[in-house]
């Protein structure tokens, strides 16, 4: 079944847990209406003048595309800084390669497309700060606290010995 999100009956809201300079606004009309993509997610954002959309990222597993709909932003890549405009197609290819990020720095609102392939799972990296995000359970993890594969499983006959002691 198609499903027309009408453009008179958009509606901005603040995306939850934004801190200062991370503010950013995304169109509830998608949930609103009940559309929730399996494969390919979407959402009309809202980039206000002095705002990052978000912390410098890229995903190991899915590919993005930003369409420019008004305004104009500088995009940040591993290429540097440059101004996108309104008309203005990015695609983001996953991996290292593909990190970005959003800063509007004009005093008019930048509005954009985000459209995301989405596989079940993925694991967004942010090197500046040397984050892991996993979705879908939301977790963030500190990349600096990697363990090898058997780090603290030293001691499995002790395991074994409770659970053979519990039947």
């Amino acid at each position: 079944m198609a499903t027309i999100l009408k453009s008179d009956q958009r509606e901005f809201k603040e995306d939850a847990n934004k801190i200062d300079k991370f503010r950013l606004f995304s169109d509830v009309s998608r949930s609103k209406k009940g559309i929730n993509p399996q494969n390919l997610n979407f959402d009309l954002r809202q980039l206000n003048p002095g705002q990052y959309c978000s912390a410098y990222h890229f995903h190991r597993y899915a590919e993005e595309l930003f369409m420019i709909i008004s305004g104009s932003a500088t995009l940040r890549t591993p290429n540097g800084l440059e101004v996108v405009d309104s008309g203005d197609l990015v695609f983001f290819e996953k991996g290292e390669t593909g990190a970005h990020q959003l800063y509007n720095h004009t005093t008019e609102p930048c509005v954009y497309l985000d459209v995301r392939t989405f596989i079940g799972y993925d694991i967004c990296e942010y090197p500046d700060s040397n984050k892991l995000f996993i979705v879908p359970t939301n977790e963030i993890l500190d990349k600096n606290a990697q363990l090898n594969y058997f780090d603290r499983e030293e001691n499995i006959q002790d395991k074994w010995k409770q659970i053979e002691n519990n039947k």
